[in-house]
């Protein structure tokens, strides 16, 4: 009987199985990329590092949470405003401190929680050495109806009179139309952790905390010339951390975080 001969497929073809592979490999590690809901990166700028955070409101919701709806008690941590997203079964992909406070752990400027304005515009001007929110100009980020983001001064919101679906107010501004708060001073010694805020476009969210001491005038500069923002908002400083989903905390170190009034927040239904 004649032997039956072996297919010469098998040998011929084995590279192209391994090409292919690694191709479906390598689309899969894009791909996992690609699809992350959140672009978190470590940035270096004159020598000192930053965690910079960018959301894309196209793809996902950036919303905004001070006291749980359920029972009216402030979220304060980072870590509760998270389980008690895992409660609901979401995921926090992303969270950051929203701004600045006052002594009863209120926000001390606008606040708006999704449509809800909870405190309104303070357009108080008080004595700079007094705090940073009085430090002139002070700003607000909104995110209106519509789904687009912007940061403008407290007096410029004011005045377009647009109503906004999340919006917090902070201060100082740490850039107007390109240019650093002319009441930053670039050698200044005064340095702590800092957390910030811009809308590069109308639908591109950036995020940025330093992972050591800096002053303002840095920080600002690092808005505008790294990450290429025209309008920046301050949002705290020694108190500041960001929560990446994956990666853990940034920022101040936490002995030194205190209750939150306002935590920024982009959540998923999606399941690890």
């Amino acid at each position: 009987m004649k032997a039956t001969a072996l297919p010469h497929s098998t040998s011929r073809h084995r590279p192209l199985c391994i090409l292919a592979t690694l191709t479906l490999l390598a689309c899969a590690s894009g791909c996992s990329r690609q699809a992350q809901a959140v672009d978190s990166d470590e940035v270096t700028f004159e020598s000192q590092t930053f965690r910079v955070v960018s959301v894309d409101l196209q793809r996902e919701s950036l919303s905004l949470h001070w006291k749980d709806p359920e029972n009216g008690q402030p979220f304060g941590t980072i870590e509760a405003l998270r389980q008690w997203g895992m409660a609901h079964d979401t995921r926090l992909l992303f969270a950051a401190n929203a701004g600045i406070y006052d002594r009863q752990f209120a926000p001390l400027g606008l606040y708006v929680e999704d449509g809800r304005t909870v405190v309104p515009l303070n357009l108080f001007r008080g004595n700079p050495a007094a705090g940073n929110f009085s430090i002139q100009p002070n700003g607000v980020f909104a995110i209106y109806p519509d789904g687009h983001a912007a940061v403008r001064t407290s007096t410029d919101f004011k005045a377009d009179g647009k109503p906004a679906r999340w919006a917090t107010q902070s201060g100082p501004m740490l850039l107007v139309d390109g240019q650093v708060n002319d009441r930053f001073v670039d050698d200044s010694s005064s340095l702590k952790w800092r957390s910030g805020v811009c809308a590069k476009t109308p639908h591109k969210v950036m995020f940025a905390v330093s992972e050591s001491p800096v002053n303002f005038h840095t920080f600002a500069r690092l808005f505008r010339d790294e990450l290429g923002c025209r309008d920046a908002l301050y949002l705290d400083g020694t108190i500041s951390q960001f929560y990446v989903d994956g990666e853990g905390y940034a920022g101040a170190p936490t002995f030194m975080v205190k209750p939150y009034a306002g935590i920024f927040a982009v959540f998923t239904t999606a399941k690890p």
